[in-house]
């Protein structure tokens, strides 16, 4: 009897907990469902860029499903490929067999280089492929060394250089930044979050309001004095990644700080801004599958460019899609701060949007 009557609390306990119950509910469908149309969105069709190359051929790499486009005259190979925003250039000067390949997404770039020596390989067994066979015949009793089946022939060789990168990169290379910005906004909104709950549920903040204090004041308080530690901790993990992990970091290291902590200057925020609608600790923790599992999908581990329209919308209201975007500039392709201003701006455009918000949810415990 005492376990059911146990059982019997707990359950109207959660049933009156509305919140609650709708987080366990509604937050799984949610994350799903993202992850749903993150997985089966039809990937984008890399972009080649061709110079010299053959009609033939240029049939063969778009059977690879690849875009192709066509350049009479190449002036600065490395600057059209970044303005046309393309994945690679193929140029073709007699024997010679040039591939410049962007390398912003490794994993796509590898598959791109295979399938383009797949196609030149193809094309290259059809144009030879009577005379060789030919040649093999008439000479094959006098030259046993000639290959006997024209499989055996060597297939062209390809020289391949890249904008970012070289060919050892990973995938990791190009996550590693992400994870480093992830991870400081993170635990940057866990720790604001849950801190300023706690001067709520103690009482501190009632009693901070009975003081003629304006909301202003108190959240630029709390935000002063809990952005010391984030600072602290960002720089912790920041550089700890970069001395002590060895993440590659191409570009500057201060710019690799100045990102994060506009990161943590935003998760700060976001952090403080929801534990006004949190009345518990566990109720905060409900708010990281809403709030922050999201902004791992649009950060840029996935490309973006593949995502349906609306989901590309619901990813530029992210600040780690911002935040992702600029470290990868930074630490994997060695950009400057001038590239990465507009991605700064924004993640600043966020805090004063967040800044705004928590004066007004201050309203509920003090109406002036």
């Amino acid at each position: 009897m005492r376990t059911i009557a146990l059982v019997k609390r707990i359950c109207i306990q959660m049933i009156r907990d509305k919140r609650t119950l709708a987080l366990m509910m509604v937050a799984p469908l949610v994350i799903l469902t993202l992850l749903h149309y993150l997985l089966s969105a039809d990937s984008s069709s890399p972009k080649l860029g061709v110079h010299g190359v053959e009609k033939s051929l240029i049939e063969q790499i778009k059977e690879k499903d690849i875009e192709v486009v066509l350049y009479d005259e190449l002036i600065n190979t490395n600057q059209v490929i970044l303005n046309d925003n393309l994945d690679g250039l193929l140029q073709i000067e007699g024997d010679s067999i040039h591939l410049t390949l962007t390398n912003d997404h490794p994993s796509t770039s590898k598959l791109l280089q295979i399938k383009i020596t797949q196609a030149i390989s193809i094309e290259n067994a059809k144009t030879k492929s009577n005379n060789l066979n030919k040649f093999i015949q008439d000479i094959q009793s006098k030259l046993p060394n000639v290959p006997a089946r024209l499989d055996q022939l060597n297939t062209p060789e390809v020289d391949t250089s890249y904008i970012y990168g070289s060919d050892e990169t990973t995938f990791f290379d190009q996550l590693s930044p992400i994870l480093v910005g992830f991870f400081v906004f993170f635990f940057v909104f866990l720790i604001s979050g849950i801190g300023l709950l706690r001067e709520r549920t103690t009482g501190t903040l009632e009693r901070l309001m009975a003081t003629p204090i304006q909301r202003r004041d108190i959240v630029f308080g709390y935000l002063i004095g809990y952005g010391l530690f984030a600072i602290v901790q960002t720089l912790i993990v920041v550089l700890y990644s970069v001395k002590v992990l060895n993440i590659m970091l191409v570009g500057s290291l201060w710019n690799v700080v100045l990102i994060n902590l506009s990161l943590a200057l935003v998760a700060l925020l976001l952090g403080i801004l929801l534990s006004a609608f949190a009345n518990s600790e566990f109720q905060m923790m409900q708010f990281i599958p809403i709030a922050i599992v999201p902004q791992v999908f649009f950060a840029g581990i996935l490309p973006i460019e593949g995502m349906p329209t609306w989901m590309q919308i619901i990813a530029k209201c992210m600040p780690m899609y911002y935040g992702g975007n600029a470290l990868v500039d930074v630490m994997y392709k060695g950009l400057g701060l001038e590239s990465i201003r507009n991605d700064l701006f924004v993640l600043l455009g966020f805090a004063f949007i967040f800044i705004v918000l928590n004066i007004l949810a201050l309203k509920k415990y003090r109406k002036i």
